[in-house]
């Protein structure tokens, strides 16, 4: 009896506090569906009384340039950290390089700096470069972010890869760069999901370097597209949070398909007694 309700106990603080970190969202939703004559009505409505969709209408005018921008730069983030990282990790994991540790020192700190300050350093290079306002420029800004978190993501998976699967690789006569292709590659699919996942969702809500190296371009993504809502004497808050809703889908949809890949071990079945 006492487990039981303890258990009970633990069930309904946990509902609680999942209540009050979803609620932002609902909120979120809410002022979505919510005329805008109604937006300053105190106190306001608990629930959408009399919904609008003006608010979507207007993101699927305006914004759909904006969410193809973000699913080009997030995609290309993806693929851009995984060319480096995952080679990298293995190199790291089981290539054992001379320096090894000291690049380990080096990305743990790489992760500490601010990104404004990588932005204002990004800003002069890509000035004269010549990557300001371009789609590639902040690909290459939101990878210095994703990739060192990559790197040491393939790092501790890869160290996890029984040795006898190197060695099987090597006897039958595959050399580095096979070895890594077919037998480390395929064994490595949760990390490879875990760095896609964070890889993406960094470069789909990334504001700080979109906002500093692609401020007045064509291509912009949807963290500066909501700005489209926003003006110094009025301030389209269905359409902002509608804008909001739509952009927060993608990462929610990844997060729920990929948490089960997240969460597995990695070497699961890869060998066997």
């Amino acid at each position: 009896m006492k487990s039981r309700t303890g258990s009970r106990r633990y069930t309904v603080i946990g509902l609680v506090l999942t209540a009050v970190m979803l609620f932002p969202v609902y909120w979120m939703i809410n002022v979505s569906l919510t005329p805008q004559q109604d937006m300053r009505k105190s106190p306001p409505d608990l629930l959408p009384l009399h919904p609008t969709f003006e608010g979507y209408r207007a993101v699927l005018n305006d914004q759909m340039p904006y969410l193809g921008t973000s699913l080009l730069i997030g995609l290309g983030t993806v693929v851009l950290t995984l060319v480096l990282a995952a080679p990298a990790g293995f190199a790291l994991a089981k290539l054992r390089p001379f320096g090894g540790g000291v690049l380990g020192l080096v990305l743990l700190v790489a992760q500490m700096i601010p990104g404004i300050v990588m932005a204002m350093g990004f800003y002069g290079i890509f000035l004269d470069l010549g990557l300001l306002n371009s789609w590639w420029g902040l690909i290459i800004a939101d990878s210095t972010i994703a990739v060192p978190f990559g790197v040491m993501i393939f790092t501790a998976f890869m160290s996890g890869i029984p040795g006898e699967l190197i060695a099987a690789a090597r006897i039958d006569g595959a050399g580095t760069w096979r070895t890594f292709r077919s037998v480390v590659l395929p064994v490595s699919r949760n990390a490879i999901v875990t760095v896609s996942l964070f890889s993406f969702l960094w470069a789909w809500s990334d504001f700080v370097f979109a906002n500093t190296l692609d401020g007045g371009g064509d291509w912009r993504p949807i963290t500066l597209g909501i700005y489209h809502y926003i003006g110094n004497n009025n301030q389209e808050w269905n359409a902002i949070m509608a804008t909001a809703v739509v952009a927060s889908l993608p990462a929610a949809v990844l997060l729920v398909l990929a948490q089960r890949y997240v969460a597995a071990g990695v070497t699961a079945g890869a060998v066997k007694d």
